[in-house]
């Protein structure tokens, strides 16, 4: 399908955009899909009778649950044939460092051969992420997954993270998704990633100085902040959660000495490095906190996980990602106590709110603004196109403005509608679905570790020109999406409107319309 096309489907779907933009569907069918549209990256093929079959609340448990639910056989055959993933933090960290030192003698074919063994952690990254949003029956997780990547921001453009935000999502945010928030808050405190991102595997005490013995990964440069204010600010008590300028430099003194040891054994890099540790007292958040080396970050956290501004800074975000851009009060302080009384339990807090009336208010079905990654996912969902090669996925979300793995700042990607929702983007939102719906993608190219990996910027610009790789194999691309099948995953979230406007234009154009409408922007 031509720019034109795009052009025209793209009038079509903005046309409709003055209109109401959800179904309000009546009975268990409007409750299926709005739990599958939250609770879920939205409705796959079948969903919406299978909720409906087993009820909401079994839904909403199974998904709490994740465990219970087994990954399906295709599904792990894909996930382990991904050799990078399954590589420890001291042999990503090898690697790079190996590629970091080459000289410059050395020749073009073995620094290709680097750069490619790179690139190929990056495009296996993004493989995993995908094809686990995509097909995982674990919903919610991978919804969570992406929630706490986001609280937890690190950006894979700097150094050491080209190679470890795939193993920090694996080792410190997975694992902890539903969990317990102090077990998620120490895992990322002492992840290399994170304590790379905001240089505090520099941060040492006045007056230390390192060896140089210990290669470019033993530098210190006197006390760092970053993640001492990050750490407050964002991760736990929220800007105005009542420090000041001085608990940020207290903190940063109990964490120094929390560092990354690139050479020794074990498959971690987290090191306490005693020397660079500041030993005098500290004054912090009006505690008087005695020298005890590692321990100190230890019980600031612990003293961080447990804080009532904690809670409600952790409130804010779950409703207004699961509720509302502006989400009520009443629903943020009821979620603050429950975090609060369950000592931090993540799954408990959104038995909660999916049990809330808020959650469940009929007004809210449809209003929030998907992001691009979440319109993204939904849209290979609902088309129920199988997918063997994400490379194009990651090319469509670095046009649509969110890279995975991409946001520089540690605050993350936002998830509200004055975020996302501007003429050019749901302009290249139209394109994409245009893409999708046309079968035009090489989403069947068959994975193969030997193929050419690169997936930096300048090649997922040129990628991001929709179904390149067709012309030199067209059994990589996928059948176009039936606009029948399509509709009947959706469901009644399809307003009459955009159903009467899809079926009154050209068959060739009817799914790409859906998937482009007003409608499906929403969730």
């Amino acid at each position: 399908m031509n720019r034109r096309t795009a052009t025209l489907i793209g009038t079509l779907a903005l046309a409709l955009s003055g209109t109401v933009l959800h179904a309000r569907a009546q009975g268990s069918e409007a409750a299926a899909l709005h739990v599958l549209n939250r609770l879920s990256f939205g409705p796959a093929p079948g969903d919406i009778a299978r909720v409906q079959q087993m009820g909401i609340e079994s839904y909403i448990d199974e998904q709490l649950n994740p465990d219970r639910l087994p990954l399906p056989a295709a599904l792990r055959q894909q996930l382990d044939g991904l050799e990078t993933t399954q590589r420890t933090q001291r042999e990503l960290v090898a690697q790079f460092r190996a590629k970091a030192q080459a000289g410059q003698d050395e020749p073009d074919d073995a620094k290709a051969q680097r750069r490619q063994a790179l690139q190929r952690v990056a495009l296996e990254a993004g493989q995993a992420r995908l094809l686990r949003a995509i097909q995982s029956p674990r919903q919610l997780q991978e919804v969570m997954v992406d929630f706490w990547f986001n609280h937890f921001n690190v950006f894979a453009g700097k150094g050491l993270d080209r190679v470890l935000v795939e193993n920090y999502e694996r080792e410190a945010i997975r694992p902890h998704a539903l969990g317990r928030f102090r077990d998620l808050l120490g895992a990322t405190a002492r992840h290399p990633a994170m304590l790379y991102y905001l240089d505090n595997w520099l941060s040492a005490s006045p007056g230390f100085k390192p060896s140089r013995a210990g290669g470019p990964l033993s530098k210190a440069t006197g006390l760092n902040e970053n993640y001492a204010r990050e750490l407050m600010e964002l991760h736990t008590l929220g800007v105005d959660g009542g420090y000041t300028q001085a608990d940020v430099t207290e903190l940063a003194r109990m964490f120094t000495g929390w560092t990354i040891a690139p050479r020794g054994g074990g498959a971690s890099l987290f090191a306490f490095d005693a020397r660079r540790h500041d030993d005098g007292e500290k004054h912090w958040l009006g505690h008087a906190v005695a020298s005890r080396g590692q321990a100190e970050g230890e019980w600031a956290l612990d003293v961080l996980a447990s804080h009532p501004a904690t809670a409600r800074h952790l409130a804010y975000p779950l409703a207004q990602a699961f509720v509302a851009d502006e989400p009520p009060p009443a629903l943020v302080d009821r979620l603050a106590r429950r975090y609060l009384q369950s000592d931090g339990q993540i799954a408990a807090v959104l038995k909660t709110l999916f049990d809330s009336p808020e959650f469940r208010d009929p007004a809210r079905i449809g209003t929030k603004f998907k992001t691009p990654y979440r319109a993204l996912v939904s849209s290979v969902r609902a088309a129920g196109v199988p997918v063997t090669n994400v490379r194009p996925l990651l090319a469509a979300l670095y046009q649509l403005g969110m890279p995975l793995y991409g946001c520089p700042t540690p605050d993350g990607y936002k998830n509200t509608e004055a975020a996302w929702l501007n003429p050019d983007g749901v302009t290249r939102r139209v394109g994409f679905a245009t893409a999708l719906a046309s079968g035009r993608l090489p989403l069947a190219r068959p994975y193969d570790q030997a193929a050419p990996a690169a997936v930096n910027a300048r090649a997922l610009a040129r990628d991001a020109e929709m179904g390149t790789e067709v012309r030199f194999n067209p059994a990589w691309a996928t059948k176009p999406v039936d606009a029948a099948d399509i509709m009947a995953t959706l469901g009644s979230s399809l307003s009459p409107r955009t159903r009467q406007a899809v079926l009154q234009a050209d068959p060739a154009l009817q799914a790409a319309l859906v998937l482009g409408s007003p409608d499906f922007m929403r969730h």
